[in-house]
């Protein structure tokens, strides 16, 4: 008996508490002290003078005259005239790297140059450094696509550019590409 008493008392707890959180027929809980729902305030204004241009939406702006031809793009790659300088953490790290190398440590010259790499990424010296490391470690194909890069960031510079034409030309010759050797030879020499 006392069970279904306390059932029915916890029943009408409940519907009294679910009771109390419905809302009237009138709308939402919270009503305005005015009794009128509440507006949602406008916008605020800019003061536009006469002197300022309309904004327009991007639908109504108007015909927008045609742009400028650019001129016409090459096949070739666009190379800047000189390739970035080595900062001075940099070129402490190819000097330990270039230490490594001479103590038969290619794998530790690595990892120095990937730092340097990281500090001056437009360097074509560091590119070429780090040729000449997996040249060390018998790791050609990467050496030869270090080179490539490195040839692509070595501007105008004649001197960095023969180097890694020369170089690359000793890695193809490594790697059995004789034409392509001799060509990347032809190329260091017409420097």
């Amino acid at each position: 008996m006392k069970i279904k008493a306390t059932f029915r008392t916890g029943l009408i707890m409940a519907l009294l508490i679910l009771a109390g959180c419905a809302s009237g027929p009138g709308g939402g809980i919270y009503v305005p002290v005015g009794g009128e729902p509440a507006k949602a305030p406008e916008p605020p204004r800019t003061s536009a003078g006469e002197d300022e241009a309309p904004v327009w939406r991007k639908s109504e702006q108007p015909a927008a005259a045609p742009p400028e031809q650019e001129p016409p793009r090459s096949s070739s790659p666009s190379y800047r005239e000189t390739g970035d300088g080595l900062s001075p953490a940099a070129l402490s790290l190819v000097r330990e790297a270039d230490g490594l190398l001479k103590q038969g440590d290619p794998s530790g010259a690595i990892a120095r140059l990937e730092r340097a790499q990281r500090i001056a990424p437009r360097s074509a010296e560091v590119y070429f450094k780090l040729s000449e490391a997996y040249v060390a470690s018998n790791r050609l194909g990467s050496a030869e696509q270090f080179t490539l890069k490195g040839l692509s960031l070595a501007g105008s510079d004649t001197r960095l550019q023969r180097a890694g034409w020369l170089l690359l030309a000793d890695i193809r010759r490594a790697r059995g590409n004789v034409a392509g050797a001799d060509q990347a030879e032809a190329r260091a020499a017409a420097l």
